[in-house]
């Protein structure tokens, strides 16, 4: 190799030998001075000869994020947009754009980072009612689900994360995982056994009086514990059924919860006197409430509204506790929620979903026409009622928003369900919301008398 004798400097470019940095350093040499040398690199890789550098953004973006444990301890879940920084080795969380971000590091303000090493990445369909949704482990107990409505983007996100996990080691060169295999060793019952012992003989004497008693004293706790345990076993196990306290009359029969039948003998009626008092509510002041029936209304007021009825106090759904005509609606739900057997009886459930899937519209409505017709009393003309009464609901559906396929969707799975889900409930869904706006829809033919 000739040296150059016209210039005083010269430029050598040095390429990093790791791979997947792409890194390239430039140092300029003054030819006049060994010792003064300036070194320069456009990369933050951490290389062999100890200088500090920064991994390659391999993927950046928006998704949404939800936090859902700290090392191990369960978070509730609550959705951001985040700004997502995926490097060789972990993932930063950004409230904004990384180079927003930047801007306003100087504030001391750090992003969430997660060590990759050792992660678990997996889809997590169960976690969200949210579509594209997956779930990142780490090996400190942290877990992470990230989504987007947009399939391409968020299996583009899923694969690269995975990518990077696999690269990563799996063994025990993985710093994070030997830490956590450090601390399951260090809670091994042997090991906290030569842990107190140390502990004792280290200690003063004064202390270990004290060590000794706290766990003299836990030991008593445990035993007063099994102590309170057998007793309250002895006290379910000597109780009196539920039939011997309705039988003394101390337990009243409820109306939440008991069967329709039951319901319509005790009050001498084919109808609950609780059904129509809610109808009477809304058709008095609520056909023109936009979501009525869909809209919910708040949860302990119901459950106070249920509680009075079921303790037969006297009910006035005009009182101005029960103004909110979404209470009356969402009483009404549970009253047919909590039926032991539900408005169509589990013995008719297969029988008006073969009905339905039949092509021929007159003879769909003559089959569930013939179904109807052969149900109990109570069941027949309570579903009557109701049904009339959400046809009064759709009448009104360009003010309060409500069609025959929304009160479908509302009511269907309410009234109608499968004894054992054993199939597909997707399906079944679909043919229970088809039902119920068959009823509704075709009310005055499927209601009709045979003489008409």
């Amino acid at each position: 190799m000739q040296k150059s004798t016209n210039s005083d400097t010269s430029l050598e470019t040095l390429n990093s030998t790791r791979q997947g940095t792409g890194a390239v350093q430039m140092r300029i040499k003054n030819a006049n001075s060994h010792h003064d040398r300036l070194s320069q690199s456009k990369s933050m890789i951490l290389t062999d000869v100890g200088k500090v550098t920064e991994p390659m953004v391999e993927k950046e973006g928006y998704l949404q994020k939800a936090k859902i444990a700290d090392g191990g301890k369960k978070l509730r879940k609550n959705w951001s947009t985040s700004w997502i920084v995926l490097s060789s080795r972990k993932i930063e969380f950004y409230k904004e754009s990384k180079q927003q971000a930047l801007s306003n590091m100087k504030t001391g303000h750090k992003p969430e980072s997660v060590d990759l090493c050792g992660a678990h990445i997996e889809w997590a369909k169960e976690k969200s009612s949210r579509k594209n949704v997956f779930q990142i482990t780490t090996v400190s107990g942290n877990e992470f689900l990230l989504q987007s409505d947009i399939d391409f983007i968020i299996l583009d996100w899923f694969h690269a994360i995975k990518n990077a996990i696999d690269r990563l080691p799996k063994d025990s060169s993985c710093p994070s995982r030997n830490l956590e295999l450090f601390k399951i060793q260090r809670s091994s019952s042997t090991e906290l056994l030569s842990h107190y012992d140390s502990d004792i003989k280290e200690q003063k004497p004064e202390h270990r009086k004290s060590l000794m008693f706290r766990l003299h004293h836990s030991a008593s706790d445990t035993s007063d514990k099994n102590r309170v345990k057998s007793r309250l076993k002895k006290f379910i196990t000597r109780r009196p059924s539920l039939k011997t306290l309705q039988e003394k009359g101390l337990i009243k029969d409820q109306i939440f919860g008991s069967h329709l039948h039951k319901v319509c003998e005790r009050e001498n009626s084919t109808v609950p006197w609780f059904v129509k008092q809610c109808i009477e509510a809304v058709e008095k002041r609520g056909l023109d409430v936009d979501g009525i029936y869909r809209v919910s209304g708040n949860l302990a007021t119901i459950q106070k509204l249920r509680f009075i009825v079921n303790q037969e106090e006297k009910l006035n759904l005009d009182d101005s506790q029960w103004e909110d005509i979404h209470v009356v609606t969402g009483a009404l739900k549970m009253f047919f929620r909590e039926l032991p057997e539900p408005l169509f009886p589990y013995s008719f459930f297969e029988r008006f979903v073969e009905a339905i899937k039949k092509q021929d519209n007159n003879t769909r409505i003559e089959a569930v026409k013939s179904l109807v017709q052969k149900l109990p009393p109570p069941n027949r003309d309570t579903m009557k009622v109701l049904f009339g009464h959400l046809t009064k609901i759709v009448a009104k559906a360009s003010k309060n928003l409500m069609s025959t396929q929304s009160l479908g969707i509302v009511f269907g799975p309410t009234l109608l369900r499968a004894e054992n889900e054993t199939g597909n409930m997707a399906i079944h869904m679909v043919y229970q919301n088809q039902i119920a706006e068959l009823m509704l829809s075709e009310y005055s033919k499927i209601f009709s008398s045979e003489e008409d």
